[in-house]
């Protein structure tokens, strides 16, 4: 029998069932090789597993080199790298979880330092080669640099369009191959696809520029191809900065025309962010390691009126994200017809374990039969330290 809790009642999308609306987002860890999965990355995501999210998904993962944001970005464009994932893929499934891939292009963003480094999220210079940061050529809609001080992307010509597009098919395809069960398209945070979007990142005067229809078109472009490169019974998400918050920027009216359009063209679920179009990736620190942005500040669900707005303005799904802390709040997101799924980042990697300790608080596992079966013993101390404190 279905649960009343919204929050973990199963969602059908297409033909792959998630076993609860609790999304890992996609979550950059700047710990690959050469666009390789390291047993890092199993370690991280496998314990969002045994955490019983209902989707988990990697991080923005490059199509292409020269789309990974940092040298140390993970990557999908050789099959070495799609099969070094695969033992990832097994053991969320394994766990009764559904692996999700973010495919990624950083556009004007990439060629950038890793956030671990001196100056992380600083452009890369020839001074980090010894360090196996050599900078690249970024390329973008057009030739604007992302920030004062940034070197001038390469605009895309006809060709490069069509390079890109078919490197995001191919990573598709891997991705299918590999085992995924969902893919994610990153068209936020100021990165390629968003840059198209954007009036602030895209100056062109062809096909793919000028009004909002030529400036949907690639995007749109990619979504179409991906779509077909899929398999129709594996879902198709997009993740959106709804608004770019800066005048002149995309607004929340262009976000609800293109969810519509991605729609038409396949995409289930709109995963809905905001920002970024402009200035240095979010991730920077300073010298004694303390992050110089961050959304913290914010309240809690801040992007929820977004998600809400696409949800019931362009007929998709869509997915909430941003200060997402506490399993009242997600269940009250879902209940009051905010989104059809919670993504977490920042509580989630606080709290692997935060699906089962909100099913806990909301009722819905009081025996804890969600817990994988080898920390029974724990599961079980856990409730006779629950019976002694209700009986005192």
């Amino acid at each position: 029998m279905s649960s009343p809790v919204k929050l973990f009642q199963p969602l059908t999308i297409r033909g792959t069932t998630l076993a609860n609306r609790i999304v890992v987002s996609p979550l950059c860890m700047y710990s690959a090789v050469d666009g390789l999965a390291q047993p890092w990355h199993f370690a991280h995501l496998s314990t969002f597993a045994r955490g019983k999210a209902g989707l988990v998904f990697t991080e923005a993962t490059a199509v292409e080199a020269r789309g990974r944001i940092t040298p140390q970005c993970l990557g999908i464009w050789t099959d070495e790298q799609a099969e070094a994932l695969k033992p990832i893929i097994v053991f969320i499934e394994s766990m009764g979880c559904v692996p999700g891939i973010q495919l990624a292009h950083a556009g004007r963003k990439a060629s950038t330092r890793a956030p671990f480094v001196e100056k992380g999220g600083s452009p890369l210079n020839h001074e980090d080669a010894d360090s196996g940061g050599t900078p690249w050529q970024a390329v973008a809609p057009s030739a604007l640099a992302v920030a004062n001080g940034w070197p001038l992307p390469e605009e895309l010509d006809s060709a490069g369009l069509v390079q890109v597009k078919d490197a995001f098919v191919a990573a598709a395809r891997r991705a299918v191959a590999a085992g995924f069960k969902v893919i994610e398209l990153h068209m936020a945070h100021g990165y390629l696809l968003h840059s198209f979007l954007s009036p602030l990142g895209n100056e062109r005067d062809d096909a793919y520029g000028g009004d909002i229809e030529g400036r949907m078109r690639f995007p749109l472009e990619v979504a179409e191809a991906v779509r077909a490169a899929m398999p129709d019974e594996l879902p198709l998400f997009a993740r959106i900065s709804a608004i770019d918050g800066r005048e002149g920027g995309w607004s929340m009216d262009d976000s609800v025309l293109l969810s519509e359009k991605m729609s038409a063209v396949g995409v289930d679920v709109v995963d809905c962010s905001s920002g970024g179009i402009g200035g240095p990736p979010r991730f920077r620190i300073d010298d004694a390691g303390k992050a110089l942005t961050t959304s913290s500040a914010r309240g809690p669900g801040f992007q929820v009126p977004f998600s809400r707005q696409i949800r019931n303005e362009a007929g998709i799904k869509s997915m909430a994200v941003g200060v997402i802390i506490d399993p009242h709040q997600a269940e009250e997101i879902l209940q009051s017809g905010g989104a059809d799924l919670v993504a977490l980042g920042r509580e989630i990697m606080y709290d692997p374990f935060w699906p089962v300790h909100a099913a806990e608080a909301l009722g819905v596992d009081p025996d804890y039969q969600m817990w994988p079966r080898q920390y029974a013993w724990a599961v079980d101390r856990r409730a006779q330290i629950k019976a002694l404190n209700q009986d005192d």
